[in-house]
Parts: structure tokens; sequence; C-alpha cells
């Protein structure tokens, strides 16, 4: 561990460095060039990640601060307590901006015929379709909570909507609770010919509480919502029960007592409520929130189905189906074609579905006798599973690592390892202090006492979905010194061993860092010769971040495309100086991981299931594989060229630890488009990297301030 590594100046704290990423995918809502459902889409993005972030990150600062520690956090220098400090504010700003651009974005779509109506708004027809809807589809499954002498303050519930109710009897007064149902649909659309016209569930069931909550006089209602802290220390003596299933369960059952830090009311409430919940939920003024931006906006995702076409191509993106390899001949068995030569898949522009066919041809080949792979999110509708059942049901050896500990994905998880077990697979759950975070399967064969072997190693979960909208990359080969690590990885995981030795895979926690931080050291020594380039999603590891100053006071030139959370400063003159830090905030989650040392003949390139952070560094099993095949490298350097080329979604991170937009008018490049568009067989050129121009962070800083000093002349 370094010590006071904020006192060097080149860093920064990692909690508000995710907001600044947060409050970069809000300003996609902001951006007219993106569709206005799309731009919806970004408002819940928003929503969806300040909520986990609250659960999440503040949830680890809360209990740091109730067990009295103070110890400065090592990038900032701030205390647990001062970081609270700084995040409420920050959030409380960032939640006026989404309201505002909510509020923006409502006003638009009501001009182009998709109105969002408040129940007053609607007209007498509308108004009998409402009641009518209520009294059938709403109102046998609300369940109000009455609180008095006989029913205690309910358990609020996180991802629920509650109306919370003042009211009073001719002999008292009291305060109820409806929990908004989640099997509800969010929005309840309208009859109407020409627009699409909706009014939201929670307000369709405010305005009907005379009729949930009979001889009682309502003095104020308003729809209120909880986060709570979603951590729970893995060293605790929960996580060595004998049972691990049982034992997640109830890490689960937990998570709905721990402490809210977050208390979000639709309408400003009077103090009597007000202080009412927050005596009863244990919070301040600091961690109550007032939005007017609906609680729920998952309805963004299904509105275009809504839309008749005309409005669909003028709202939403144009679809985009993810394409098959051209790598592979379908018609032949995939699994002899991979023994000939790599091919790597890169999601979203192409499909996971070549490995769902290996999997699927592995699964009734007799000659196939087993499947090794590691789990660690799935879709809630998993064709993998059902290929890798199959496996076990036509008696291959199947052994499955799953790790229930990948966090709100935990019952889906529980779920699947009881569905393979019944299949007959082979069933792992991980280690106690160290999720599996890695993405690898092994397939072998044997055919005429010939064994030979398939291995894939990706940067992305499994997951039929996200496969979808993540931008991942998955490396299918049959190179032996791969399948031996691969072989290795798997005997070592099996019996428990996370020291294990490798020749060519990196792997975490034992060799992974170690590794990492060794190539920036030999890219060091070359000085001005010296090359590094990262793909990742987080940077927060303090010995990786030391290594790149070095690098970088050395003179080696250093890009990092960071996706969001990044502690290190970059521009720092005698520090970072020759450091860029990058961010893609686009259509598509930029999810790969790509690491690239040197050039020419010394380069080495890997792909990788792990950032820069000490999580994945030291406390989770992760794999980086290298890639030798030649064209794999040229075309992994084109995209590296694309994404070097964006000048429309990227944004900058300047020495202030603010990130500004860089564009070209003239010749604008969206990484992500031009990857859709060479993906379906387009022509056009890809810009170069080295001839695209490359500025220093600090470079742009100087550029940026003489701009402002023009504007203000």
């Amino acid at each position: 561990m370094i010590k006071d590594l904020y006192k060097e100046g080149y860093t920064q704290n990692r909690e508000l460095s995710w907001l600044r990423f947060d409050n970069r995918c809000l300003n996609e809502a902001k951006d007219k060039t993106v569709p206005l459902i799309e731009r919806l889409k970004f408002v819940e993005i928003y929503t969806s990640n300040l909520t986990e972030f609250f659960r999440v990150r503040v949830g680890v600062l809360y209990d740091m601060t109730k067990s009295g520690m103070t110890k400065p956090d090592n990038k900032s220098g701030l205390s647990p307590k001062a970081q609270l400090n700084a995040i409420y504010p920050a959030a409380k700003r960032g939640l006026k901006k989404r309201d505002e651009i909510f509020t923006d974005l409502r006003r638009r779509m009501a001009r182009a015929g998709i109105e969002d109506l408040s129940v007053a708004e609607c007209d007498r027809e509308e108004m009998k379709y409402l009641r009518k809807y209520f009294r059938r589809q709403i109102a046998p499954l609300l369940a109000p909570q009455i609180v008095d002498t006989h029913h205690p303050f309910p358990n609020l519930q996180v991802g629920i909507i509650y109306i919370a109710v003042v009211l009073s009897y001719k002999r008292h007064s009291g305060f109820a609770f409806v929990p908004v149902p989640s099997t509800l649909p969010p929005i309840i659309q309208l009859p109407h010919k020409k627009k699409v016209r909706f009014v939201h569930t929670e307000d369709l069931i405010m305005y009907f509480l005379p009729e949930i909550i009979p001889d009682a006089v309502i003095s104020e209602s308003l729809k209120i919502c909880v986060a709570r802290s979603a951590y729970i220390n893995e060293n605790d003596e929960i996580f060595f029960d004998i049972d691990y299933r049982k034992k997640i369960a109830k890490v689960l059952k937990e998570r709905r007592k721990m402490n809210v830090t977050m208390l979000v009311f639709s309408a400003k409430p009077s103090d009597h409520l007000k202080k009412y919940l927050a005596t009863n939920l244990n919070v301040t003024n600091r961690e109550v929130f007032i939005c007017t931006a609906p609680m729920n906006l998952k309805y963004a995702y299904s509105m275009a189905d809504m839309l008749d076409e005309e409005m669909k191509e003028q709202m939403t993106f144009a679809p985009y189906t993810p394409k098959l390899s051209p790598s592979l001949n379908y018609s032949r068995k995939l699994f002899a074609q991979i023994q000939k030569k790599d091919v790597l898949l890169s999601y979203p522009y192409e499909s996971m579905e070549p490995f769902l066919q290996l999997l699927k041809e592995c699964a009734s080949d007799p000659a196939v006798v087993s499947i090794k792979i590691t789990i660690y999110r799935l879709a809630s509708h998993a064709r993998l599973v059902d290929y890798l059942c199959l496996a076990a049901e036509n008696g291959k050896e199947v052994d499955v690592l799953i790790e229930l500990k990948a966090r709100f994905d935990e019952q889906n998880n529980i779920d699947y390892s009881r569905r393979l077990e019944d299949a007959g697979c082979n069933v792992s759950y991980g280690f106690d202090q160290y999720k599996v975070h890695s993405k690898i399967c092994l397939i072998t064969r044997v055919e005429k006492e010939k064994v030979s072997h398939c291995a894939l190693l990706a940067t992305g979960n499994f997951n039929e979905n996200t496969a979808k909208l993540y931008t991942d990359l998955a490396l299918l080969t049959s190179r032996q010194s791969i399948v031996d690590d691969a072989i290795a990885f798997f005997q070592n995981m099996a019996i428990g061993k996370l020291d294990g030795e490798y020749s060519t895979l990196l792997v975490a926690p034992v060799n992974l860092k170690s590794e990492l931080v060794r190539m920036i050291e030999e890219e060091t020594a070359k000085g001005e010769n010296g090359f590094i380039f990262a793909k990742v999603n987080s940077v927060t590891d303090e010995e990786i971040i030391t290594s790149l100053r070095e690098a970088s006071c050395a003179g080696v030139k250093i890009t990092l495309l960071v996706r969001g959370i990044c502690c290190i400063v970059p521009g720092i003159k005698d520090k970072t100086e020759n450091i860029e830090v990058r961010q893609i905030v686009g259509r598509y989650l930029e999810h790969s991981r790509i690491y690239v040392f040197g050039k020419g003949e010394e380069e080495k390139m890997f792909i990788a299931s792990a950032d820069f952070m000490t999580r994945n560094t030291e406390r989770r099993v992760e794999i980086a594989c290298p890639i030798y095949d030649k064209a794999v490298q040229e075309r992994i350097h084109k995209m590296i060229d694309i994404y070097m080329a964006d000048n429309t979604k990227v944004r900058v991170l300047f020495p202030t630890g603010r990130y500004h937009k860089i564009t070209d008018p003239e010749m604008p490049v969206s990484a992500q488009n031009l990857m859709m568009e060479l993906t379906q067989g387009s022509t056009q050129v890809i810009p170069r990297a080295a001839e695209v121009e490359r500025t220093p962070a600090a470079v742009f800083s100087t550029t940026f301030r003489q701009k402002k000093k023009k504007k203000k002349k």
C-alpha cells in the first residue's frame, strides 16, 4: 500500500470521479443528436446508476463512519465522513439537473405526440377507462399498511415505490403506506388513435386513495422510495457457513434491513410527515431528496413498442442486429475450425451466437468429454445454461464455477446453480474472500485417442442480453500454451489453489498485478520509446497508478481509455504530463478491457476481465489473455484506431479532474457508429491512430482556458 498518495497531487477521489461519470451519462440525455426516447433512457441510466452508487459505495462509507473510522482516502485525503459530506451535495445537484432535463424531454415528447399526463389532465373518456382499469387490474393487488399501535412502521424495501399517506379518522390520526406492486406496469397507456398518451401507475393509485383507504380523511399523500446499503462485509462470519447457497440467501435478507442512505420524496413534504419518516428511517436532512421526475423510469425501454413506425424511426436509434462473425463457416463444425485458427468475437457488433452454437454442437458431440466454465452473470433466460444442462444429460463432464456473490444477481445465480445441479453438472461456488470474475470456458474432445481442446476467454459475461448492449471481446482459440494454462486454471480452482503457476495467462490474485507492473516498468526503461495503451472501466489501483506516473516521468506515451472511475489525473507537469485519459459514453456501454505494452515486434497485447482496480488485481479471480495471432492483433489495433479517432462521444480528462468535449464538426467520427458500419460491410476508411492528432490533456486544458478568455472578451 502506497501511503498518502494524494499528497503527490495527481490523484482524485474515486467516489467523486464516479459521480462525474454518471453526470456524463446524464449529459447524453441533453444531446440533441440523440433521439428522444434514447435520451429518456439515459435519464433512467443515470437514475439507476445513482441508486446503485448509494446502495454500494455510500453504504460502505456509512459503515466506515459508524465504526469510527477516520483514516483518509489514499487518493484524496478525505475521511469517510468528509467523502459523504462531498457526495450528498454533488448528488443533489445532479438530481436537480436530472429533473430539469426530464421536464424538458417531457415537453419535447409532448410536441412530438407522446404525452406524459397527470391523472387530472385526462379527459372524461380516459377517466372512465382509468377507473375501470384501476378497479379491475390494480385495486385487487394493493395492500395498504396502516401504522398504529397494532401495526408497526413497515420495513420499506429498495426498488418499491410507496404512497406515504397522512390520514385521520373521527377519533385518531395516523399514517399509511401503499406499496406499488412491482408486478404492475410502470405506465398505463390510454386509448388514442393519433397520439401516445399515458399516466404513471403510482399517480393513478394516489388519485384513487379514497377508494383504497375508505372512511379516512387524507390530508397529505406523497410518493416515496428509499435506497438502502447493499454492502455486507465478506469477511463476516456469515460467509463461513457450511451451505453456501443458504448464507448468500441470508445476505439478501439482511439487505432489506440495512441503513437507509437515501430517502426520496416526489414533492416537498410537510414538516409533520418529513419528521415522522426521518425518525423511523433514521435519516437526516442530508439523506432527504425531493425529486420531480418519475421514480420508475424503466418504461423508457418499452416505449418504442407504443410508437408507430414513423415515430419509432424518429425517436429511437436505428435498429442494429449483431452480425455473425465472418471468420467461421456455420455450415461446418465450429470446433474443428477453431483448431486451425484463433477467432475474435466483438460484441455487440458481432453476436455471441457462434459461442452458443459451439456449446450446442459440443453438447451433442459423442467425442466431447468435458466442458468447464466460470459464470458471473447470466441472462434471465440463458440458452447457455440449456446447452450446459444438455451436455451433462448427454453424459459429458460439465464443471461450472458459478459466483453467488455477483452483487444484485445473487438470486438469479442461486436459481441457475440448482438447475445445473439437477441436470448433473458439477457446480462449485467460488471462494470465501475472492469473487470469481474471470470469463473462461474450456472444451475437451477425445477421438481415436487424440485429445483436442478449445478455449474461450472473454472480457465480459456469458450473458446473451448484455452481449447486445455492452462492448466486449471474446477469443476462441486452441493455441496450446493458452489451453495448457486453461487446464491448469480449472484444476487449481477445483482444489481452491489461488496461487497456481501460469506460463501465458495473467491470473489474479497470483500474477496479474505483478506482471502488469513489470510490463509498465519495461516500457519505463525505454523512456520516450515506450508505449502503453489500456482500455478499462476503472483505474483505482495505487501501485498501478504509481507505476504509470513513473512511466510518464520517463517520457512514455500513455493513453488510457477509461469508461468510469479514474483516480489518476493526467496532464500534471513533471508527473503525469505524458498521460492522456479519454472516455467514451454512447449507445453501447464500453466494457471491453484491452492492454497494449510496447510497439512492433516487442508489443504485448492482452484482452482481460480485470480493470485497474485493487479489487480486481488482489481480491478477485481474473484472467488476462495474451493475443498472439497476427490477424487478431491487427483487428484489435483497428478498433483502437477507431476509438482514438472518435470526436463525437469522446471526452478528455483535464488536470482539473473534469472531462471536456472535443469535436470536429467538419469530420465527425463516432467510434460506435463506425464499428456498426464496418461490421455491416461499409467501405469507410478507418483513420489510423498514427494519423490522429494526439494532444496531451495538459495542452487541451491550456487551449480550453484560452477559448474561455476569448469568449469573455
